[in-house]
């Protein structure tokens, strides 16, 4: 590595955010907290540093007790940050979620009390419990990063992750989450049933206490916003930006989907490639970042159609098999 190269990696620049190797080993000693509590699922806590680096939001979608509230949870209690936690039920007004206008007897006018929304790490556990009125008071601050209340617009505290759990069975009494609010989300992850191995060291571990008691912040909000910076600066050539619109186009052509991946989930795709690859120590995205973060950015924005759901085949059986066959660019910087 040349002295010119290595400066840029390792000085911090203001306006620039953290230096790439900052990156490094910051994501290194959070992703190394979190795996002291989620036992064996490396790839999952990674995917869920990936978003937040990526300006992002995750849904966390599986069945009961494989523990989607506590990799959120874990998530926040790494990052001295504020952190709140939502549970999500049927009688949950959007006011609970965004704020609402108080009038002041002291003062003989209105003042604005914020909602749930109001923190960097918000844990939205059984979003699909609650009314579609309720979940849409997410849409424009996971958007936009504001909330908008009696005609005034306040703006939310950065970093700013949003990350939900949904139940895929007891659906009896919820409501599910249509397509143009799981577009919303950067990614969705499955955690998966631990490998016996994982779930005896959890025995072993977490038998007796909580998993989070001990577990202290190895970062804080300033320093992962410097991350974010760093990671908006991650280069992304002409040729694999073209790979990721030919895979989008891709999606909306296949004849096994009735729905393909939207505008949005094209540029979620670029963000978190270029998070991926700050996360490899690399300034700039490879194709295999792509191919990487395909499936958890892209499959859950998909709808298959009827055939190809009788053949049991998932969104992401048919966007794995869309990555072996649109062409991958030769890489370049």
């Amino acid at each position: 590595m040349s002295d010119l190269e290595h400066d840029r990696r390792t000085t911090t620049d203001p306006a620039r955010g953290a230096s790439l190797d900052q990156v490094l080993q910051m994501s290194a000693s959070l992703m190394s907290a979190m795996n002291s509590v989620i036992e064996g699922k490396q790839s999952v806590v990674r995917t869920a540093i990936t978003v937040l680096l990526a300006e992002g939001h995750l849904l966390l979608e599986d069945v009961p007790g494989t523990g989607k509230t506590l990799l959120a949870k874990t998530l926040g209690r790494c990052i001295d940050a504020s952190v709140r936690r939502v549970q999500f039920t049927p009688d949950l007004l959007p006011s609970d979620i965004t704020g609402v206008s108080v009038y002041n007897q002291d003062v003989r006018d209105f003042e604005f009390r914020p909602g749930a929304i109001f923190a960097n790490v918000v844990v939205g556990d059984e979003i699909n419990r609650a009314s579609p009125k309720t979940q849409s008071a997410l849409l424009e601050s996971m958007e936009e990063v504001q909330v908008t209340v009696d005609g005034t617009t306040y703006g939310l505290p950065r970093p700013f992750i949003v990350m939900a759990t949904q139940n895929p069975i007891e659906m009896e009494g919820t409501y599910p989450l249509p397509e143009a609010q799981r577009d919303r989300f950067m990614a969705r992850i499955s955690m998966g049933y631990p490998s016996a191995r994982a779930e005896l060291d959890m025995l072993d571990t977490h038998g007796g206490v909580s998993p989070l008691e001990g577990l202290q912040p190895v970062t804080d909000a300033a320093t992962v916003q410097a991350m974010v910076e760093a990671v908006r600066r991650v280069h992304a050539s002409p040729a694999v930006r073209q790979y990721i619109v030919d895979l989008a186009h891709a999606t909306r052509s296949s004849s096994a989907l009735r729905l393909g991946a939207s505008p949005r989930a094209t540029l979620h795709l670029l963000r978190a490639a270029r998070a991926h690859a700050a996360l490899a120590g690399r300034d700039h995205v490879l194709p295999d970042d792509v191919q990487q973060v395909a499936v958890p950015v892209v499959a859950h924005r998909l709808i298959p159609t009827g055939e190809t759901q009788m053949a049991r085949r998932t969104p992401a059986d048919v966007l794995n098999d869309l990555l072996q066959r649109v062409r991958v660019p030769a890489p370049t910087r």
